[in-house]
């Protein structure tokens, strides 16, 4: 059995964390999305991967090379012109020649969700979920187990079940994928209906774990569900006077200096300096070779690598791209706002800050809920943020 890995996307709407990398290598819980996929499918046995790559895929390819290190027998294709997912799965149509699976690889996902679907699936299968916001996807239809119906991000509630987009399909899917683009359709949802019009396409509920990031605020819920999966690990120091509760994991040659206190679940990466007298409380994921500086405090948050941290900082609710730097007394605090993208209204509950890669920010930064800081921008002591700022902003 082969499976088919759609990775080529950019992830537009997570700006501005897909700006140096695709939204697959974002790191949920310190470890890139993809790689959850990966690892699903090499634990229900299916090693042999067709991971179809675009935007940035020397950012995935330098990951998972041939996928030797994953139990993994990678080959790659390309889709050179991100058209859609139906486009991106047709690119892998020399690579399949029997009965195969297809699944996102900008969704995390655990083994049981590839086995509810390789122990149910009956000819075309495609896994499907309860979500708390199915307007945001193909919502699904049943009657008597078999898929009735799907409509792509619907405005009226028709169902809080919707697809996943992970399926089974036999190669007679390619000569239809072929009829869709003729047709100027390039999304798996107008397979899927197409096929639902032709013949029986089973359901297949999942109780595994499922969650994908559309908006930069969903990274903090897929942060959490992937900490509910937490490994422990306790490979760095920990010094007398840190106090560590519930699951937490601490990464080779990271600190944790003494009078810090650390409500799990939390990871924190390799090469960490954390405190001293530092709070870090639960579904807060801290990357590689970050510095967390004394009397700061951070919960429910995602600080990626290379963040530094300045003293008296409070972080809540945010997520932090990698090569960060801040110096003291940041403070990002979640609540709530309204939010404006595309002409759609987004009424958010405590939400902190999102800021891009590589931002330098100064001392005594307070930054409003909801405010999204562009990549690479520079923003000087004392200031008040608040809305969207683009990449490369200079704040005085």
């Amino acid at each position: 059995m082969k499976a088919v890995v759609l990775a080529a996307g950019k992830g537009t709407r997570l700006g501005p964390f897909t700006v140096s990398q695709p939204k697959v290598m974002i790191e949920v819980a310190n470890k890139p999305i993809l790689e959850y996929v990966v690892d699903s499918l090499v634990g229900n046995g299916i090693r042999d991967i067709v991971m179809v790559v675009g935007y940035k895929k020397e950012k995935i390819m330098s990951h998972f090379e041939d996928g030797g290190n994953f139990g993994a027998e990678i080959e790659y294709v390309e889709q050179k012109k991100q058209l859609g997912t139906a486009h991106a799965l047709h690119t892998a149509k020399d690579s399949v020649d029997d009965e195969f699976i297809m699944l996102p690889g900008d969704n995390i996902i655990d083994p049981t969700t590839v086995s509810d679907l390789m122990e149910k699936k009956k000819g075309i299968s495609v896994v499907i979920t309860e979500s708390e916001y199915p307007s945001k996807y193909g919502v699904v239809v049943l009657s008597g187990g078999n898929i009735k119906e799907i409509v792509e991000k619907p405005k009226e509630e028709v169902s809080n079940l919707i697809s996943t987009a992970i399926c089974s399909f036999e190669p007679s899917v390619f000569d239809k994928l072929d009829s869709l683009m003729k047709e100027g359709k390039y999304d798996i949802t107008d397979l899927i209906q197409i096929l639902v019009s032709e013949t029986n396409v089973k359901g297949i509920f999942t109780t595994g774990m499922w969650a994908d990031a559309v908006y930069p605020w969903d990274i903090l819920k897929v942060n959490s569900t992937a900490l509910n999966k937490l490994t422990e690990e306790k490979a760095g120091t920990i010094e007398s006077g840190a106090t560590l509760k519930g699951p937490v994991s601490v990464g080779e040659g990271s600190i944790i200096r003494s009078g810090s206190y650390i409500s799990g679940p939390v990871v924190i990466g390799k090469g960490c300096e954390i405190g001293p007298n530092v709070c870090i409380y639960p579904s807060t994921s801290i990357g590689n070779n970050a510095r967390i500086g004394p009397f700061s405090v951070v919960e429910h948050s995602v600080l990626m690598s290379d963040v530094g941290l300045g003293p008296g900082s409070h972080l809540s609710n945010c997520v932090v791209g990698p090569g960060c730097l801040f110096s003291s007394r940041f403070s990002g605090v979640g609540g709530s706002t309204v939010f404006i993208h595309e002409g759609e209204t987004h009424e958010l509950a405590n939400v902190g800050s999102f800021i891009g890669e590589d931002s330098v920010i100064g001392s005594g930064v307070v930054a409003g809920p909801g405010t999204i800081v562009g990549a690479r921008s520079r923003i000087s002591s004392l200031a008040k943020l608040s809305g969207r700022l683009p990449n490369d902003s200079i704040v005085v």
